[in-house]
């Protein structure tokens, strides 16, 4: 018999490190279904048809319980091998500049932790029994912002990153006695569509490895860490930042 194609569910697929990941799982023989505010780009480079993609806009809490019954009425045998929680959003002043504590709106505050963190333990709460029935694994993207204050993540967005840390170590905890991993990846400076100006500066000052990282070495361990390489790993945080925080 033919060993089963294993599923990933990932939020935030659409650029990035998150394109990069669907590029990677599905290399690799998985089924991923993705999770975008969007619906599906007429121009997507993988196979991605209507049955492997939810519209879902993960800001707007009350919409995710209905989110998350279409999620499970998808994956059809009721296994989930892992569920990578990328999506994420860091707001910017007018100018673009970054906004810290005391410029931040109360609103701008709710909607990133809904993002950034609340989507999070929804998904994780309303897939559990998906991913102990697969012995899966939960691999939540938090930042270097999350540890030290960075010169263009806004204050929100850092927060939220470093609650996502904890509540990292928290889920490997509790769904640990099921059978289900969580860990955390904590990306640096990325190749990536969003990089702020300044950043070659902070390259060339801060990088022992003097070079932006790939999204696809990101992926690649993201998929390490949803794979039986890393089946002992739980409750980690994975810094991917050449060295920037040595």
């Amino acid at each position: 018999m033919s060993e089963r194609q294993r599923t990933l569910i990932l939020t935030g697929a659409s650029r990035g490190i998150g394109h990069a990941t669907v590029k990677r799982f599905s290399a690799a023989g998985w089924r991923v279904i993705t999770i975008s505010r969007h619906a599906i780009p007429e121009n997507c480079p993988w196979d991605m048809g209507p049955e492997n993609h939810v519209q879902l806009d993960l800001s707007d809490l009350s919409r995710i319980p209905a989110g998350i019954e279409d999620l499970r009425r998808r994956l059809g045998e009721g296994r989930l091998d892992a569920l990578v929680n990328n999506a994420g959003i860091s707001p910017k002043g007018p100018n673009g500049e970054r906004l810290g504590t005391l410029d931040t709106t109360l609103a701008t505050w709710q909607a990133v932790f809904a993002v950034n963190f609340f989507a999070t333990v929804m998904l994780a709460q309303g897939l559990k029994e998906e991913l102990a029935r697969a012995q899966g694994s939960i691999v939540n993207v938090t930042s270097i912002a999350g540890t030290r204050v960075h010169p263009f993540a806004g204050a929100a967005y850092a927060t939220s990153k470093a609650a996502l840390y904890a509540l990292t170590r928290e889920m490997a905890h509790d769904l640990g006695r099921i059978g289900v991993r969580v860990n955390a990846i904590a990306p640096g400076e990325i190749d990536t569509s969003i990089l702020s100006p300044g950043t070659a500066e902070i390259v060339e000052r801060e990088i022992p490895l003097r070079r932006l990282g790939r999204p696809e070495e990101v992926a690649s361990t993201i998929y390490f860490l949803c794979t039986a390489p890393a089946s002992y790993v739980n409750g980690a945080e994975i810094h991917i930042n050449g060295g920037q925080h040595v």
